[in-house]
């Protein structure tokens, strides 16, 4: 994992591996959900994103999400030729989910610690953040903020 030398961000990544699903008090994977395939599946090849397709009829969509922030692989191949990023490690997911909260400005939004406007600037990209348009299931704001806080981040 890497160190992120800005704690806005590595307290918001703690947001969405929780809102996401892949890394929830008792239900922590050994590698901290890094390993996490969209359904609830793991994989161990941590040299390229799994790329498997996972129907979820509960949603009625298919998805092929995977690690700690559930990328899907569209979004992973683009970033990771942009990027220059060698595998799916978790060194190689977090610096992705850097971009991406850099890329729709949620990262500005962090760094003034508006936490709220942050969530809902990325709520296009990871569907679990309150006010999605994507009908998925979406965590409450008043939990994510708590679990910001504990993860060391700051609300003005």
């Amino acid at each position: 994992m890497q160190i992120c030398r800005n704690p806005q961000l590595h307290a918001f990544r703690n947001v969405l591996a929780y809102s996401e699903g892949t890394d929830k008090p008792g239900q922590r994977t050994a590698n901290h959900g890094y390993d996490v395939i969209v359904g609830g599946g793991l994989f161990t090849d941590f040299s390229r994103h799994p790329r498997k397709l996972i129907r979820l009829p509960r949603y009625g969509i298919s998805s092929t999400a995977a690690g700690r922030y559930q990328m899907i692989w569209p979004t992973w191949q683009a970033l990771a030729k942009r990027l220059q990023l060698p595998d799916f490690s978790p060194d190689s997911q977090d610096r992705a989910c850097d971009e991406l909260l850099r890329e729709c400005g949620a990262a500005d939004l962090l760094d003034d610690g508006k936490f709220d406007q942050a969530c809902y600037r990325a709520n296009k990209i990871w569907a679990s953040l309150p006010g999605s348009p994507y009908g998925q299931r979406t965590e409450k704001i008043a939990t994510l903020r708590a679990i910001f806080k504990t993860a060391g981040g700051c609300i003005a």
